[in-house]
């Protein structure tokens, strides 16, 4: 039924974004009835979420911003973007393995390096190389302590998954943050869904409310808590993967 509303939707709009009247850069999206959810938050989930955002309110990331060359400062946007979020999700989970997909400009990098703890590692993988992203505000001192490591290759591809299942079953904390365009996130759900793991990890799914992304996070049956409203504009959904 959802999956025949967006493309009668796409239909009718010719794929284009729909813009809302004196709204800039808003895009079509769908809201689902709750009773049609397929799957619902556990306790944990409910109660890290609290924590998240009550500490998010307090945490400023001016320093990040003053790495940047460009308007407007992101990462001290909140709410409405995703970063001071992710810095008190780290707070609240203390997490001693952080696994981002995703590189890109480093700004969620670095709001996550922020809190951990001196032991802790986070992996951010990527298929760009840092240094040639646009506008990467991520400096070699940045690794210079161990905790960011960024790898350099391709997770949907099912035999290079494979090679770090190691690192990726041991996460306390994932942050998916990829293409958005309704098949490389459900790839990736196929591959985590193949671990065993030795935590209980959090996931973070970034941009669940665009319109590629929709199905993919109403058909996810696992427990899970949209956090938009603390988190991205665009959609912040947080799942609790092992529960």
């Amino acid at each position: 039924m959802l999956k025949s509303l967006i493309a009668r939707l796409l239909k009718k709009y010719n794929r284009q974004i729909v813009r809302t009247p004196n709204i800039n850069s808003s895009q079509l999206s769908v809201i689902v009835p709750a009773e049609v959810w397929r799957s619902k938050p556990t306790a944990r989930l409910i109660d890290v979420s609290l924590q998240a955002a009550a500490r998010a309110s307090k945490i400023s990331h001016a320093d990040i911003a003053a790495k940047m060359i460009e308007y407007p400062h992101w990462p001290e946007i909140w709410p409405g973007e995703h970063y001071k979020l992710l810095s008190a999700l780290i707070q609240v989970l203390q997490p001693k393995v952080v696994v981002e997909i995703g590189t890109a400009t480093g700004y969620s990098a670095l709001s996550m390096k922020k809190f951990l703890s001196p032991d802790a590692k986070l992996y951010s993988f990527d298929i760009v190389p840092w240094k040639e992203f646009p506008n990467c505000i991520l400096k070699d001192e940045d690794f210079a302590d161990g905790r960011i490591n960024q790898i350099i290759d391709d997770l949907t591809d099912k035999n290079i998954f494979n090679k770090y299942r190691s690192i990726l079953s041991q996460a306390d904390f994932i942050f998916i943050d990829a293409a958005k365009d309704g098949k490389q996130e459900q790839i990736f759900i196929n591959h985590f869904n193949s671990l065993t793991y030795t935590t209980k990890p959090i996931f973070m799914f970034d941009d669940i409310r665009v319109m590629n992304m929709i199905n993919i996070w109403n058909n996810l049956e696992k427990p899970k808590l949209d956090l938009t409203s603390f988190g991205h504009w665009a959609g912040t959904g947080l799942v609790d993967w092992v529960s």
